[in-house]
């Protein structure tokens, strides 16, 4: 397989092409297939921009269907069609039946363009600019998100100065038994400590780059308070988390906050295609006309597989059953690999769909995803690289949702060179999946 083109050409900043050294062709549901003709099981889906597979037929041909009628492609803000017919089923689908009102913000169509909007208004809402973000938390690489990013590996690329943000520490980051949101209000009240009177708190309810992180209920009530009391707006950055990836349309939902400003973006197209929404309360929205914009704002073919996603998938509970019902199956094999391979020293992490093991070291994180793509897994590492990120489709059939966790547990005994545990096999837990419904 021939690569060479992608050394001559492309960028050393190409992240990763590395980690799955092959030319993919084509895709379909939950599988991959290279030119050779390989097959690969996904449990990457885009970095979790794929929450309802590749190439969903019934969004898919939506999407055909308005290209065939010539629909409008780019429009800017103006008034289209498909723009009109998204944001009444977004109210209908989604807002109505949560009891939430919000206004719609279409910024430029990546995740981090919502986040530099929902800062950008936030600030202009308060009238002040320092803004508190968390420990291990990702908002995006340009300039005001990166800002509000831990990581240092994203942040030494800046070659600026990073500033008006403030970090502090997330739920658990000190260990259990610490509630790390009384030291945030300490900071905040206390007009000695330093930190300037902060204008929003942007959070994430899990850390998904961070490492897999989930906020505890009781946390991220805590949270809203401190916001409350002290006059700051709290924004959920629910981009990789939200469209049902935790097992609710948002990830917040079960805490039951009201968050002032929302981010969505990677799965809110339904397909894969640029797209990102700000939601704000309404009497947060004083935007003047222009104020913020973007040439690509307007993208209606978006805007067509947005609306197909959500009314497939979201017009009833049989969906959020199945991506809950898949999320136990996955954590409790990977709770099985964690007791029975104890070499590893593993702990599991997460909720819903998105799942972690987290390995003793980044080593040996790595090169068990490396082994998964050896044996035809697409699985990616995060947190300090030493969590191997779970992130199936939420559509995966059971089988091979059953199949790559399967490949998992074969990759960790091989790596730990230990002999796989008796009793384990796909079949056996399949077996198990099935009488678990």
């Amino acid at each position: 397989m021939n690569l060479k083109v992608f050394d001559r050409l492309e960028s050393e900043v190409r992240g990763y092409i590395r980690s799955f050294p092959t030319l993919f062709h084509k895709a379909r549901g939950s599988k991959l297939f290279d030119e050779e003709g390989n097959v690969y099981i996904d449990f990457f889906s885009g970095a979790g921009t794929l929450n309802y597979g590749h190439n969903n037929p019934v969004i898919k041909q939506d999407m055909l269907d308005y290209l065939e009628a010539d629909g409008i492609i780019h429009g800017l803000d103006m008034a289209t069609k498909a723009k009109k017919e998204l944001l009444e089923a977004l109210d209908r689908i989604i807002l109505k039946p949560r009891g939430l009102s919000y206004k719609v913000q279409f910024p430029g169509p990546t995740g981090t363009n919502a986040v530099e909007a929902a800062l950008k208004l936030a600030r202009q809402i308060k009238g002040r600019s320092t803004v508190v973000s968390f420990t291990r938390g990702f908002h995006g690489v340009t300039g005001g998100a990166l800002a509000t990013t831990a990581n240092a590996k994203y942040r030494d690329a800046a070659g600026v100065s990073l500033s008006n943000t403030a970090f502090m520490p997330y739920d658990g980051y000190f260990g259990d038994g610490v509630d790390t949101t009384e030291y945030l209000e300490r900071m905040v009240a206390d007009r000695s400590s330093g930190i300037d009177h902060p204008a929003a708190v942007i959070v994430e309810t899990v850390q998904g780059e961070g490492g897999i992180n989930v906020a505890s209920t009781t946390w991220l009530r805590a949270l809203e308070q401190v916001c409350r009391r002290n006059d700051m707006l709290l924004i959920v950055d629910d981009i990789q988390m939200g469209c049902g990836r935790t097992g609710s349309f948002f990830s917040f939902e079960e805490s039951g906050i009201s968050p002032d400003i929302i981010t969505l973006s990677k799965s809110i197209s339904g397909i894969g295609l640029p797209m990102a929404l700000v939601l704000m309360k309404p009497e947060l929205d004083v935007w003047s006309p222009g104020a913020h914009n973007g040439t690509f704002r307007g993208n209606n073919l978006a805007f067509v597989t947005a609306r197909a996603a959500l009314m497939h998938f979201w017009s009833d509970d049989a969906f959020r059953q199945s991506v809950r019902r898949k999320g136990v199956v996955m954590r409790n094999w990977l709770e099985h690999i964690a007791a029975d391979y104890p070499e590893g020293k593993f702990t599991v992490r997460g909720c819903g769909m998105v799942q972690g093991l987290a390995a003793a070291d980044a080593a040996l994180a790595a090169k068990i995803a490396a082994r998964c793509f050896e044996q035809g897994l697409v699985i990616e590492t995060s947190g300090a690289d030493d969590v191997l990120k779970l992130l199936p489709a939420l559509t995966i059939d059971e089988r091979l949702l059953c199949k790559g966790l399967d490949i998992i547990e074969e990759s960790v005994a091989h790596v730990l060179s230990v002999q796989r545990v008796q009793g384990t096999d796909r079949k056996v837990k399949y077996i198990n999946f099935r009488a678990a419904r």
